[in-house]
């Protein structure tokens, strides 16, 4: 089984999770303007507590976004150097990807509309369906817009 480490703080939360052994251990805090004094941190911390180093890790995954453009900076750059320290690869993961997929998960759905405010009166979206395979696919783009402008699928 993969040994993953992911990070997010694309929004006002800074969170790491890892994957190992077929489970998942995460910690979070909702920390406004404090990612990058808190993510390096809780990712020591979580790594002890599972007695792993980086370079136990198969790769290392980060939030790409949509989000704040400072906090995807923070993510980016700091798994790009943990990545690269550890000689393992970089996984970029859409934040609307991951909120559809949890969101089906949560509530038994196939076919989802993930939304992110993006601040400003807007939001990010995009439509997700879950294939038969297991598979996420993207019904839409990714995109900005007031909410208003949403529009739901015919087939959704």
């Amino acid at each position: 089984m993969p040994k993953l480490l992911a990070i997010d703080t694309s929004s006002e939360s800074c969170s790491v999770a890892l994957y190992l052994d077929g489970e998942y251990t995460s910690l979070s805090e909702r920390a406004p303007r404090q990612q990058a004094r808190l993510i390096l941190p809780l990712i020591q911390r979580l790594l002890e507590a599972k007695s792993l180093g980086l370079t136990q890790l198969d790769a290392v995954a980060f939030g790409r976004g949509p989000g704040s453009f400072t906090g995807l900076r923070i993510a980016s750059g700091i798994t790009q150097g943990l990545a690269y320290g550890a000689g393992v690869p970089v996984l970029p993961v859409s934040s609307l990807k991951a909120t559809a997929l949890r969101a089906m998960r949560v509530h038994s759905e196939t076919r989802v509309m993930a939304l992110i405010d993006a601040r400003m009166d807007e939001v990010y979206s995009a439509n997700y369906e879950l294939q038969d395979d297991g598979k996420l696919l993207a019904r839409s783009d990714e995109r900005v817009c007031a909410p208003e402008a949403l529009v739901l699928p015919p087939e959704f």
